[in-house]
């Protein structure tokens, strides 16, 4: 075992039950295992590599790839390790502390299936399935870092986000295909669930804790629903 992947199982043994994570940097001419906070409010089931670590490690020197453990799992990606390895731009390595061994995956322009996926915050949630939707029809819309969730719940940024990025309201019958919903879910301080409107009262959303799903508006939804909105370029 090269010692960078040592040093990085090492790690992993030191935090388990919760996932290690770290980075493999060059410095000086030389494979680093750089090891990273988890700052991830579910540690034991994913992490969040701390920002003040990776550029420490950027100014260290030149950041390889990403490396993280599944303590309980095998070496293999899970979706969410998928979609956030495309994010990154960068190789991942897991190590299993069930088998001892490793995984390499790179991003190859993976995406997920708009239904079905399993819910993560910052990675594939509500706003990740709004975005991916309106990418397949040809409309780019910004991304934001996720606060931790723990301060979504206090203070929901949906609110202060939509007219920024070109989205407009319109009335429950103006509604057609393509519109976006915003939602308050669970008695929720604001509107915190975001939605597209497929037609034919057809929604298609992703509730946290649940796979991606369409479902009827109707009922809770449509009595739940803040704001029906509409992008400028739709309009």
């Amino acid at each position: 075992m090269t010692d960078w992947r040592s040093a990085a199982l090492d790690h992993a043994n030191a935090e388990a039950p919760q996932e290690s994570c770290g980075l493999l940097v060059i410095v000086k001419g030389r494979e680093r295992y750089w090891p990273c906070k988890n700052l991830s409010e579910s540690p034991e089931e994913l992490f969040v590599l701390d920002p003040v670590d990776y550029a420490a490690a950027e100014d260290a020197g030149e950041v390889m790839a990403v490396v993280h453990s599944h303590p309980i799992t095998r070496a293999e990606a899970s979706e969410a390790d998928k979609v956030a390895c495309e994010k990154s731009g960068l190789p991942w390595h897991i190590v299993s502390l069930v088998t001892g061994a490793w995984c390499e995956i790179k991003p190859n322009g993976y995406k997920q299936e708009l239904l079905g996926r399993e819910w993560v915050w910052g990675v594939s949630d509500c706003w990740t399935l709004v975005r991916d939707w309106y990418a397949e029809e040809g409309l780019e819309l910004r991304d934001w870092n996720r606060p931790p969730l723990s301060t979504f719940n206090e203070q929901p940024i949906f609110d202060d986000c939509w007219s920024e990025i070109g989205f407009k309201e319109v009335r429950l019958e103006e509604l057609r295909r393509g519109d976006a919903l915003l939602m308050n879910i669970d008695g929720a301080k604001g509107v915190n669930h975001c939605a597209v409107y497929l037609g034919e009262q057809q929604i298609l959303h992703h509730l946290r804790g649940r796979l991606s799903s369409r479902d009827v508006l109707n009922g809770y939804y449509l009595k739940n629903t803040g704001r029906f909105l509409r992008h400028e370029t739709r309009f």
